[in-house]
């Protein structure tokens, strides 16, 4: 074997120490043949990240079109030596590509190992199964012995077990140490890195980690065939626990290297660049490691000739643009701290540790809050990268990003906040995107109804938009259901409909269908809404139904949607529910009147806000055949008095006689309690503005013998739970006072008024109403 062909390079992966060196490295051998640990699925494609547009963090995305699911990535960092490798080997036009296990391999072995999984599980279901039944318990293959443990703790993370060695208790420290926060390491530091890991590797026992080995026979035979086709300076670049296997000198014969290939099935796999972020990079990915500081490592790489006064700089901009205090003297002072640290330490210069130490104290004065902020925006980082609009792509994943392009809506790896005007046909159509994209569970932004209609009406939308990478995925999946986003979001929303559980499901699809603006899905929808509401007799689920069909035929066109489609449903389904609900209130337990109370309350909600007068008068024929039926659950009774009474639909008369006769001391303590609570649920203002009804309420409470109060108690307290807190401040000064001394017109006593706060709007009432104020 011609080993002095072959040049290992055993880089720590994403390290900017690493890859200086590395740069040095193959400026000096100049080689005519690159190889890197990466996935040879993906060669054909390795030439674009030379491209212009191509700006990392990106990733390489292994997938299988017929499972995306089943998806590897393979990340890359400006600072990460696969990158450098591969960026000198195109630019030297130097013949360069992958050489780990494909993964059409590595995935075909992973859904073994699923099926085998599952397969093992119904082993231990029928084995437990055995058990009870008297037989004696099996060993398993997880107990094993202290040192089959330690061994696997080592080679998952050797750079501990040398730290360890040389005094450190955190290997990735070490490592930082020594090799990437070092300035001017020289091409011996490899030599010195295989070296170090041979030794470890020696005093292990074998690898017995099969796909590891089969990893590692893979790279040595795509490096042997790089020495037959004859190249005379190989460059192999790898992880650093692999050098030591992929020296020549160490090759083990290609018949043990064949045996270990031998009957791999494969998969059918394709490939694609993908946008990355910093984020994302600190998870282990397809190489097996992440990095927990990224920002700080392309600070590294950057090759700033004084790191400590750079980075600190950078804090100080930080905590002013959060308006928080930094002068230039916290960063001398902080500098100086720094190098301080280090000089005691016995390092040349400030590593992260000595510069996060002196920000605490120095910019932060010892506040952690202020310190989260700069891990996440000075250590960590929100970079987003970019990929080639001609890179190869799906057509759903080409066709968002052509949007986001028209649209002037680019992903950012950081949260930003949108307030959209629907009036405005960009910001609809933006919407309308971020609508489609949730209903193929891609949720680039989390959108919050609540928000607009409390702050800025219906007019307005409120979104937090966030891209993450995992998107990618996502989009492939959603491949199968149409090539645009319109198409796939359709097709999928009509497919997810046929399997709908329940008309809820089904009306908040449609609700979903109609934001999206997807007419041949909200045709669809309409159709099953109609068939399953005919074919229902499930009164509560026609009630949940009829809350977001409201809201479609009431803020529908704002949104530019056809929401008369909806009208003769919500009519049809409004009209069977009116018939039955007095019906369905009686002889039913308490939790069943629970839910049926707060779908009441929703469904009074939703028909008010439609403010149509025929729904209006049949539902409120509805309540009053509840409030005066005796055997409806006197919650649910309660609760409909009460609805009437705030609509003007009965007198505050007979709300007064209806409450005497339930109240009455021949009633049944329990129940009059129940529909004390229905009736003040949510306000106390009746209380407070209707004497008769106050003075009927305190003459029954004061009627409680005080052994059915301790039991009555928990159920009064529920009753005035729900009040705002200044109602159930002026009833407690209403009851102390005592009922008889407040006329129902008779204001409170002045004292409890603060006249000199009154008085302060009295200029401003004036000029409103154009009075003149006396002074």
């Amino acid at each position: 074997m011609s080993d002095n062909k072959v040049h290992i390079f055993g880089i720590r992966h994403h390290g900017p120490g690493s890859a200086k060196s590395l740069q040095r490295a193959l400026h000096s051998l100049q080689p005519d043949c690159i190889l890197i640990e990466g996935p040879p699925d993906a060669d054909n494609i390795i030439e674009l990240a030379a491209h212009q547009q191509m700006q990392p963090p990106v990733s390489l995305l292994i997938y299988m079109p017929s499972d995306p699911q089943q998806a590897a990535f393979y990340p890359f960092a400006a600072f990460s030596p696969e990158w450098c490798a591969i960026q000198f080997g195109l630019q030297n036009k130097i013949q360069t590509r992958f050489m780990d296990l494909p993964q059409s391999l590595q995935l075909a072995q992973r859904l073994q190992e699923q099926k085998e999984l599952e397969e093992q599980l119904k082993q231990v279901e029928s084995e437990t199964e055995s058990k009870t039944q008297g037989d004696a318990p099996t060993e398993t293959a997880e107990e094993l012995d202290e040192s089959s443990q330690l061994d696997a703790f080592f080679r998952n993370d050797p750079l501990t077990h040398l730290a360890e060695a040389a005094g450190y208790t955190d290997g990735e420290r070490w490592w930082d140490h020594i090799v990437e926060t070092r300035q001017h390491n020289n091409n011996e530091v490899f030599t010195a890195i295989k070296e170090a890991m041979t030794t470890l590797r020696d005093e292990l026992p074998p690898e017995n980690d099969l796909r590891e080995q089969q990893r590692e026979a893979f790279m040595r035979k795509t490096i042997r065939a790089a020495i037959k086709e004859g190249h005379e300076r190989i460059a192999v670049i790898c992880g650093a626990w692999h050098a030591p296997a992929l020296d020549p000198e160490r090759f083990p014969t290609i018949k043990h290297d064949n045996e270990l290939l031998k009957g791999l099935k494969k998969v059918k796999t394709e490939a694609a660049w993908s946008p990355w972020t910093y984020n994302r990079l600190a998870f282990a990915s397809g190489y097996g490691a992440g990095v927990i500081s990224p920002a700080w490592y392309e600070l590294l790489w950057t090759d700033k000739p004084d790191i400590a006064t750079h980075w600190l700089t950078r804090v100080a901009r930080l905590m002013r643009s959060k308006d928080l205090d930094t002068s230039s003297a916290h960063v001398i002072e902080a500098v100086r701290l720094s190098e301080t640290l280090a000089a005691l330490r016995n390092r040349s210069i400030p590593s992260l540790d000595e510069l996060n130490e002196s920000a605490l104290t120095v910019i932060c004065a010892g506040q952690d809050a202020p310190m989260q902020l700069i891990h996440d925006k000075l250590i960590i980082g929100d970079k987003l990268g970019a990929v080639p609009d001609d890179a190869p792509m799906p057509p759903l994943q080409r066709d968002l990003a052509a949007l986001q392009k028209s649209l002037r809506f680019p992903p950012k790896s950081e949260i930003k906040n949108h307030d959209f005007d629907l009036r405005k046909p960009m910001d609809l159509k933006r919407s309308q995107l971020l609508h489609r994209l949730n209903l193929l569970d891609i949720p680039w932004g989390e959108y919050t109804p609540e928000y607009a209609r409390q702050n800025k009406g219906t007019f307005h939308e409120y979104w937090q938009v966030q891209w993450q990478p995992e998107f990618t995925i996502k989009l492939i999946e959603a491949s199968r259901f149409g090539n645009t986003i319109e198409s796939a979001s359709s097709n999928f929303t009509i497919k997810t409909a046929q399997d709908a559980p329940n008309l809820k499901k089904l009306t908040k699809l449609l609700d979903d269908a109609l934001l999206a603006d997807l007419p041949k899905a909200v045709e669809t929808l309409v159709s099953s809404i109609q068939n399953r509401a005919a074919t229902s007799g499930d009164i509560p689920q026609l009630m949940a139904a009829l809350p977001p069909l409201a809201r479609v035929l009431r803020y529908g066109n704002v949104r530019q949607t056809d929401a008369s489609l909806v009208a003769n449903i919500v009519e049809g389904i409004h009209v069977r529910v009116c018939i039955a609900l007095p019906g369905l209130c009686s002889s039913i337990n308490d939790e069943a009147a629970d839910e049926l109370f707060k779908l009441i309350i929703d469904l009074h909600t939703a028909l008010t806000t439609l403010q149509d007068d025929k729904l209006l008068e049949q539902w409120y024929d509805a309540l009053n055949r509840i409030a005066h039926q005796h055997t409806a659950h006197q919650l649910i009774a309660g609760r409909a008095l009460r609805i009437l009474y705030d609509a003007n639909q009965i007198s505050p008369e007979d709300a007064a006689t209806q409450m005497s006769l339930t109240l009455s001391t021949a009633a049944d303590r329990n129940e009059a309690a129940a529909w004390l609570q229905g009736f003040l649920h949510g306000s106390g203002l009746i209380l407070i503005h209707d004497q008769k009804l106050f003075d009927i309420i305190d003459d029954w409470v004061s009627s409680i013998k005080s052994d059915d109060f301790n039991d009555l108690l928990p159920l009064l307290r529920r009753a005035f739970s729900t009040f705002q807190q200044p109602e159930r401040r002026q009833i407690g000064e209403r009851v102390k006072q005592g009922s008889s001394n407040l006329a129902s017109n008779q204001q409170l006593d002045s004292a409890d008024f603060d006249f000199d706060r009154a008085s302060q709007v009295l200029p401003i009432i004036s000029k409103l109403l154009n009075l003149e104020v006396s002074s």
